[in-house]
């Protein structure tokens, strides 16, 4: 049953709630529109004696949050109301009041674009319209790449390709340095120094200080073919036109063995972890073992003609050996037989380089009649993929810091290019030298590479980022720009 007080009122109160709880402030009907803002309750948000009512008159709780309008972007929404044809006149100037007071005089005043009339039945009541972000907003479509809506394909932007510097930080003149496809006179060291063979002699550049050694000079009845680190970079080896292998201490500048055993001169060497292999153009392939007193401990014989690649694997298990015969033989370390004779290449087989990131991933490269890099498993023999370069294949080389590889060209273009594997997508193509560029050494932290060409020049490039930031490659290096002298 109601009370008399509240049927007295007419209000229809909750229990607890008097009349006097509530104060009105009316107006008249002559009063401006802002007077519909002079509705107040005795607190604001809050109404006294809404507690039960055993609980105290001065005890206040909360009736309920209103949210700021200010922030919740209201006027994204287009509010098109439905008007009644007896009173449309009236209904329009009580919209205008009513939007006026839920948000604000300036939403009240602008008509959205592209909504239609007000008072047109056939339209949602509320619709999103996009909202023209500036260019400070998080929202900003320039920020989020699309114009608007979250999409999983849209949402990430694409990475951008690393950028690869198209010019050398820094170039040596190499007087002397030979034009001869089969040669290899260029050897970069962990030790971060590099060996270069010019004409009788081999010169030593220490990357950290820009210092040239004179390591040793041959002679004028000799001249050096082929020059190769040590994996620990202490001892380097040297094949010499007249069939020698030398070896000499990089630190000391002593040489400390001469092994015979080829009979004309020696073009390519391999070290693996105890035994030096070299390659001749006797076509034989010895190896060598300092901790006995022979020349060599085993002879491998299975090229027809110049072996002028070999390269051992980094597990020291297998020996890829190319010959310019066209043929890609793979040994391992016990047998005097190739356990795999690989013949598609048409031309000589000099770059050759074994995959840091897969095991038994072997990749060659052939001379200008066949210009091809081919991978293959070296498990069953198998091809994984081929790739006309254009240009013949002098050299190859693997990034140990991410899964790419760097090959080096002559006839016709005289180019070196970037690849990403296994896509085989072009990272970079790099012009200089104007000859071929026959030789190809990778710096210690395999961040950059030096390539020798007959021009007599040797260039340094940034090529490969590093392998703690793969991050993009910046145009500097450990070295001032500039063109100095390696003797």
């Amino acid at each position: 049953m109601d009370s008399p007080q509240r049927r007295k009122s007419g209000l229809n109160l909750p229990a607890g709630m008097n009349e006097t709880s509530l104060r009105l402030q009316t107006f008249s009907a002559s009063a401006s529109p802002s007077s519909f803002r002079s509705f107040s309750i005795s607190s604001p948000r809050m109404i006294s004696s809404l507690s039960s009512p055993s609980s105290s008159k001065s005890s206040t709780c909360s009736d309920r949050f209103i949210p700021c309008r200010s922030s919740s972007r209201l006027h994204t929404f287009g509010l098109i109301e439905k008007g009644s044809p007896a009173k449309e006149g009236g209904n329009e100037v009580y919209a205008r009041l009513l939007k006026s007071e839920l948000f604000g005089s300036d939403f009240a005043s602008s008509s959205p674009a592209g909504l239609g009339s007000p008072m047109s039945p056939n339209k949602n009541m509320l619709r999103f319209k996009t909202e023209h972000s500036g260019p400070n907003s998080p929202f900003s479509p320039s920020i989020l790449g699309q114009d608007s809506g979250f999409s999983s394909e849209t949402s990430t932007p694409p990475k951008p390709p690393r950028k690869v510097p198209k010019t050398p930080h820094k170039v040596l003149d190499a007087p002397s340095l030979q034009d001869d496809f089969y040669l290899n006179l260029v050897d970069w060291s962990s030790q971060n120094v590099l060996a270069v063979g010019l004409g009788t002699c081999v010169y030593l550049w220490t990357a950290s200080n820009s210092k040239v050694t004179k390591l040793c000079d041959l002679g004028p009845n000799d001249s050096v073919c082929g020059v190769q680190w040590t994996r620990e970079g202490s001892y380097i080896s040297i094949g010499t036109n007249l069939g020698q292998v030398q070896v000499w201490d990089g630190t000391q500048c002593k040489r400390v063995r001469t092994m015979g055993g080829h009979q004309t001169r020696t073009g390519v060497l391999a070290w693996n972890s105890r035994i030096l292999s070299s390659g001749s153009r006797d076509r034989n392939i010895l190896h060598h073992d300092l901790r006995v007193s022979s020349d060599y401990v085993s002879k491998l014989v299975g090229h027809k003609s110049e072996v002028c690649g070999l390269k051992w694997s980094h597990d020291d298990r297998e020996l890829a050996s190319g010959g310019n015969d066209n043929q890609l033989l793979v040994w391992n370390q016990h047998s005097q037989q190739p356990i795999l004779k690989l013949t598609e290449h048409t031309a000589a087989v000099k770059a050759i380089a074994w995959s840091p990131h897969q095991s038994n991933l072997l990749a060659s490269g052939g001379g200008t009649a066949d210009r091809c890099i081919r991978f293959w498993n070296t498990t069953n023999g198998h091809q994984l993929n081929n790739i006309d370069t254009g240009s013949q294949v002098c050299n190859l080389s693997w990034s140990k810091n991410v899964n790419e590889l760097v090959s080096t060209h002559g006839y016709s273009q005289n180019q070196i290019m970037v690849w990403k594997y296994p896509s085989m997508a072009k990272v970079a193509t790099l012009t200089g030298h104007s000859l071929r560029v026959l030789y190809l050494a990778t710096s210690p932290d395999g961040q950059t590479i030096v390539t020798g060409a007959g021009d007599e020049t040797l260039r340094f490039w940034n090529v490969f980022p590093s392998v703690k930031t793969p991050a993009p490659v910046q145009d500097t290096g450990l070295w001032s720009l500039g063109r100095t002298y390696i003797r």
